[in-house]
């Protein structure tokens, strides 16, 4: 089944278009993006900024088509967007503003607290059908994911070097895989991890740790420790794309987030500040 997605927040008061910023794209920076739109509207009232969700790939098509003025992204730009953007002459600056983790996540009383990411792997191309091989107990497997505009999406297929399996279940974002596995005994789906780590999500899914065969360690992606020594397999950094056109309006917006008060909020929400 799929499904389309996108919502709007407008934080703004009286301004004009020069202090109207757009902003869409990534589901996983979507409420970090909102709560630093809230609190940059408290030092600075006179903009407008309005976000939508959607996926990294809807941002980053948005800029192409001129509708927006930063794209949040989970990944970099694809061959073929990159080819675009110098097709039409539109010069991008990149900012990487947080680090995420991203989380494999069963139903909280689920009998396995590790799995290695060559199994995972086999898990979500659909080679394994079933739990069996990795619990011994014979429950199909069901994947909670995400569309193929994702950027969380293309993000986890690539680490994994595998296409995901047909039969996954495609999902609009973080909240509905969340209570989409939380519902399933033999669920398993992937979410950021600072969306479970923002509001004390823990409790209402386990949170699988991952075992890098190389390295031979298990890493949660809720050790921040971890995170910040660059341990965790499945960690990337969040991008925002802005047109060199847009980039003198937006400019105060990125420097409130480059600012202390706008990393303790990156921070408190669940990211991870590695730079």
């Amino acid at each position: 089944m799929r499904y389309s997605f996108a919502f709007l927040i407008l934080i703004c008061s009286c301004s004009n278009d020069n202090r109207s910023i757009k902003v869409k794209g990534s589901d996983t920076e979507v409420n970090l993006a909102v709560t630093l739109a809230e609190h940059f509207y408290e030092t600075s009232p006179t903009f407008s900024v309005a976000i939508s969700g959607g996926g990294s790939g809807l941002g980053i098509a948005s800029l192409l088509n001129g509708q927006a003025d930063i794209a949040n992204s989970s990944r970099d730009l694809n061959a073929e967007e990159d080819s675009l953007f110098k097709a039409r002459k539109i010069k991008l600056h990149t900012v990487v503003f947080a680090e995420d983790a991203t989380a494999f996540i069963v139903h909280r009383n689920f009998p396995l607290d590790t799995i290695d990411i060559p199994s995972l792997a086999k898990i979500l191309s659909g080679a394994y059908r079933s739990w069996k091989p990795l619990t011994g107990v014979d429950m199909p497997i069901n994947i909670y994911g995400r569309q193929s505009n994702s950027g969380t999406h293309a993000f986890v297929q690539g680490k994994l070097g595998v296409q995901f399996s047909r039969n996954a279940k495609e999902m609009n974002g973080n909240a509905q895989i969340m209570e989409g596995v939380k519902m399933d005994r033999s669920g398993i789906g992937y979410v950021g991890a600072g969306y479970i780590a923002h509001g004390g999500k823990e409790q209402d899914v386990k949170v699988l740790y991952i075992r890098d065969l190389k390295k031979g360690e298990a890493v949660s992606p809720l050790d921040e420790q971890a995170i910040m020594e660059r341990r965790y397999a499945f960690q990337r950094p969040l991008y925002q794309f802005i047109p060199s056109t847009s980039w003198e309006k937006v400019k105060t917006f990125i420097d409130f987030e480059k600012s202390a008060k706008g990393q303790a909020i990156i921070k408190a929400s669940g990211y991870y500040i590695t730079r």
